[in-house]
């Protein structure tokens, strides 16, 4: 039997990198975008199937779990919710609106999709869901706020819906990622500028600082892994007797890790506060 596994956001970065390593290993991959117009690009890079998948829209995900299901026949082996963005800004200049838009993509759009999917993968007696969080679900940084809350409450979810589902052959992962190779800054600059009044903000020099970060091609840091870093975590998932409920990626994420632990969270604030905007 061929694996089929279902992906989103593979416009770039991860997705688009899960997407090729994935089908180099013969998987049958779906690999999903959420502009139509990336479609042909991403079959030109040599990705065979391609459906057009906008978490933030219930119609857009029947459809492209249908899309889906048509041409894996049905059955589902994988899902590997990547898909989502970051919305920079502090907490106090994030509107109601701004926030509902990053939990449309990041939690409530990756719920959806996962819960139709478990449906199908109960009655078909099997099944792996794979969830790109972020060390940013494991611990807060500040002008963080919309990401780290949609990235903590998909922790929580998927840390519950792991329980309820030990009596089932369903398994479900989550994959931390820390700095990695993407569009992912291209993609919050745009998110600040767009939904963030910089000029009549009190942290309007943070974001300018933001800004000058953001706008950088290459890697920040020195951590910063490429995207098959991650897609190596995702492989053991998908293939391994006994996958793990949680994958550590980058060295921040480790240490991340380790200070939630062990360190008081006068200290932990202290060290975060470093992050700057």
């Amino acid at each position: 039997m061929q694996y089929s596994i279902l992906i989103t956001g593979c416009s770039s970065g991860i997705g688009l990198e899960a997407a090729k390593m994935l089908q180099e290993r013969q998987f049958l991959v779906v690999a999903s975008c959420r502009q139509v117009e990336d479609i042909e690009r991403l079959k030109a890079q040599g990705i065979k199937h391609v459906v057009q998948l906008d978490l933030a829209s219930s119609h857009s995900i029947e459809s492209g779990l249908k899309e889906t299901l048509d041409i894996t026949g049905g059955h589902l082996f994988a899902l590997f919710n990547n898909g989502a963005y970051g919305q920079p800004g502090a907490v106090e200049d994030l509107s109601v609106e701004t926030l509902k838009k990053q939990f449309d993509v990041n939690f409530f759009g990756t719920h959806e999709l996962t819960s139709r999917v478990l449906k199908i993968m109960l009655a078909q007696g099997y099944g792996r869901i794979v969830h790109n969080s972020s060390v940013l679900g494991l611990v807060a940084a500040p002008f963080r706020g919309a990401y780290n809350a949609s990235k903590f409450a998909l922790e929580g979810l998927t840390d519950t819906l792991r329980l309820e589902l030990a009596d089932t052959p369903i398994t479900v992962s989550l994959i931390e990622p820390g700095p990695i190779e993407s569009r992912f800054r291209a993609n919050a600059l745009k998110a600040l500028q767009e939904n963030v009044d910089i000029a009549n903000s009190r942290h309007k020099a943070g974001y300018e600082e933001a800004i000058a970060r953001l706008s950088k091609e290459g890697p920040t840091s020195s951590q910063t892994l490429p995207a098959s870093a991650v897609v190596e975590k995702l492989l053991h998932a998908l293939e391994a007797k006994h996958p793990k409920s949680r994958y550590y990626v980058t060295l921040p994420t480790y240490a991340a890790g380790i200070m939630k632990r062990i360190l008081p969270t006068w200290l932990l604030d202290k060290i975060m506060l470093r992050q700057g905007a």
